[in-house]
This record gives structure tokens, C-alpha cells and sequence, in this order.
């Protein structure tokens, strides 16, 4: 005779208890320490940082800065998957925080390329709260981490860089910046990158700030003749590329998983709204046109959210097809922000356009993270060369 086993098997969809905990205390801080309103006031009284600085200190304390640094630095390594659940409830409220470019982006990056010492001296602080890292890596309005061309020529042990980055998220904030330059090759090859760690203020370096159409801080970064040491180059000279790809992907992952965030939130107003708003005196949710779109709405959401869930936990798991399903998630999540914030502003119908609900907003940012790390015809192409298309 034998017994049945009723222990459930695990999969990819359920969250574990601590991960469930996890994601209800995010929920809980964006919701009430950086809702909407808060990017609203930081953008009407043109805050000079951006960010609530307070708010941040706040994320911090709660671990929120160091859930991808393990716990030898300072962090609370909860994986790439707990991170998903952070940036899901982030991007319910549209949160303005380096979040994005100091915790999850330069935080890779120094995790798969930095020294031991360069890891103890940062991250620690990064998980703290204390420091912000930006990553200068794009050079146009196309995302191509291979074309780049500011120039990292060897001097006297080190190098010079020259050249100019845009769209470097929170640059202006930023207390060091890991700059993306070429010390071998030409423009577009994917070989001859280096990764270096520079000071805010080093000598050579300026810093502006421009905001985006989502009011999100962007800087634009100049060198002039600035002085690198070899210590303070990540990694193997020339051989930056591939930890930076693979930094990359994990980022973008955890995009698409604040994009999640941001089109939920999108669609759950919509059918509020749609239940709210009458016409002809019955609620315009009624009208079978509308409830198809909002049914398609709700299709593409449910497959996004499958995706956004199984690239998070094959991340975790280093999964050698990591850069297939970056590319794939990021692609289908950014065509899905098209569509429900699309949809979403026209069934609000003309109040959608004005400043006075928060639609438009959310419309704003999904047209930045759309383009940021590769727009969806970038990575149908990248996903077309990886499986030898």
C-alpha cells in the first residue's frame, strides 16, 4: 500500500512565504510613502534632486536598496525575484527613486564585474542608502550598448576618456558613475569596452540634468581629458562587454516587471472608471465594443504576467537562456504598455488628456521605459540573431 504525497510541488508561479512578505511591505511603502502624488509635487515645485531623498533613506532602512547584494555586503539578497516583486509594486505608483540606476543596474554590474574591493567599498553603501550609482552607458537616442564611441585612451597606467553619454538615469544625484567607454576597436564592435568607476566630482567630468517626458531624472555626461587609473576600471580591460550584457539583461528584466506594475494599475482604473462613468444613462463598461477591448486588455496583461514571472525566476536560477527571455520580455511587455496605456486614455475619454487624473501619467512613462535598454523592434532583432535567425 502506498501513500499519497500531498505536498504541492513548487513552480515558478508561487511566491514563497518570505517573497509574499516581501512583496506586501512594498506595496505598503510605495502606496503610502511615494504614491503618485508624490511624483506630482516633486515635479510641480521642480524638485533639484527629483527624488525625496527622506523616501529613499526610508527604502533603505526597509532593504529595499540592497535586495540583489548579498548579505557579506550589507544587502538582503533576495534575488532577482524578489526585486521583480519591489519593481512591480514600484511601478504601481509611478515611485521616483534610484531604485532602477543605483540598485538594480550599477548593482549588477559591479556584482558581475567588480574586485572584491571595489564590491566591499560600494555595495554596502548602495544598500544603505548612502551612496548612488549611476550607469553612462547610451550615446544616442537608440539603445546599443555596442555603439559606443567615447574614447578610453591609455595614458601613464590609466586612461583618458573623452566623449559625451546621454539619458543616464539620475546622473545628476549620482555620488559615482560607471561609464561605459571604448579602449579598443571601433564604433559597433562588441569587443573593446571598459567599465569605469568615477567619482561625481572628478576633474574632466560634467554632469547636467535634463528630465524626461515622465519627469524622471536624466543627466547628459561630458568628459574633457578625464584621468582613469587601472584601478578604477571594473573588470578586465576591453572585456567589458559581456558582464555588461549580462547585467543588462537582468535589468531588463526587472523593467518589464515595473512595467507589469504600471499596466495593471492602468487597466484596474480603466474598469473603475468604465463601472463609473454612464452614458445614456447606463455605465459605458455595459457597451459590448468596449468590454472586448477591455477583455484584450486583460488577455495580454495575464501573458505578461506569466513571462515577466518565469524570466524573473530563470534569472535567479542562471539559466543559460537568460538573454533570450530578457529580449522576449522586454519586447512583449513594452508593446503591452502601448496598448493598455493607449487604451486606457481613450475609454477616460477627453478627461484622460488633462492633467487633472493620472492616466497621462502613466502613458509618459510607459513611452520612456519602452525605449529604455531596447524598444520591442530592438529586441525582436536580438532575439532573432540569439536563436540564429
Amino acid at each position: 500500500m502506498t501513500t499519497a504525497n500531498t505536498e504541492q510541488p513548487k513552480t515558478d508561479f508561487i511566491l514563497s512565504e518570505e517573497q509574499t512578505m516581501l512583496r506586501d511591505t512594498a506595496k505598503q511603502f510605495f502606496s503610502e510613502q511615494v504614491p503618485i502624488s508624490n511624483l506630482r509635487k516633486l515635479r510641480d515645485e521642480e524638485s533639484v534632486d527629483g527624488i525625496d531623498r527622506e523616501v529613499w533613506k526610508q527604502a533603505a532602512e526597509l532593504g529595499l536598496a540592497g535586495i540583489l547584494i548579498p548579505e557579506a555586503y550589507g544587502g538582503t539578497d533576495f534575488g532577482v525575484t524578489g526585486m521583480g516583486l519591489v519593481m512591480e509594486e514600484a511601478g504601481r505608483t509611478l515611485a521616483s527613486t534610484p531604485l532602477f540606476s543605483s540598485s538594480i543596474l550599477s548593482t549588477l554590474i559591479l556584482l558581475e564585474a567588480a574586485s572584491e574591493n571595489q564590491k566591499q567599498a560600494i555595495l554596502p553603501a548602495i544598500a544603505a542608502g548612502e551612496m548612488i550609482v549611476a550607469v553612462a552607458l547610451e550615446e544616442s537616442g537608440h539603445h546599443n550598448p555596442a555603439a559606443v564611441s567615447m574614447s578610453a585612451e591609455k595614458k601613464d597606467g590609466g586612461f583618458v576618456l573623452n566623449g559625451r553619454k546621454t539619458f543616464v538615469l539620475d546622473g545628476h544625484i549620482a555620488n559615482k558613475l560607471i561609464i561605459v567607454a571604448r579602449s579598443s576597436g571601433q564604433k559597433g564592435d562588441i569587443n573593446g569596452l571598459s567599465l569605469c568607476l568615477v567619482d561625481a566630482d572628478a576633474e574632466g567630468l560634467k554632469v547636467s540634468r535634463s528630465k524626461m517626458v515622465d519627469s524622471r531624472n536624466s543627466s547628459e555626461v561630458t568628459c574633457e581629458n578625464l584621468t582613469v587609473s587601472d584601478d578604477m576600471v571594473i573588470g578586465t580591460i576591453d572585456d567589458g562587454a559581456a558582464p555588461l550584457e549580462r547585467a543588462l539583461d537582468q535589468a531588463r528584466i526587472l523593467l518589464s516587471a515595473e512595467i507589469l506594475g504600471g499596466v495593471n494599475e492602468v487597466f484596474e482604473r480603466t474598469l473603475e472608471y468604465l463601472k463609473e462613468r454612464k452614458q445614456f444613462g447606463v455605465p459605458i463598461g455595459s457597451f459590448q465594443a468596449l468590454r472586448h477591448r477591455a477583455s484584450a486588455m486583460f488577455s495580454e496583461i495575464e501573458i505578461c504576467k506569466a513571462v515577466v514571472t518565469f524570466a524573473l525566476s530563470q534569472s535567479d536560477k542562471k539559466s543559460n537562456q537568460i538573454a533570450r527571455l530578457a529580449s522576449l520580455t522586454k519586447a512583449r511587455l513594452g508593446e503591452a504598455s502601448t496598448l493598455v496605456t493607449n487604451e486606457g486614455l481613450q475609454m477616460h475619454g477627453g478627461i484622460g488628456m488633462t492633467d487633472d487624473v493620472d492616466i497621462g501619467l502613466f502613458m509618459k512613462r510607459a513611452r520612456v521605459q519602452l525605449q529604455l535598454l531596447g524598444d520591442p523592434r530592438f529586441h525582436r532583432e536580438r532575439y532573432a540573431r540569439l536563436n540564429g535567425y
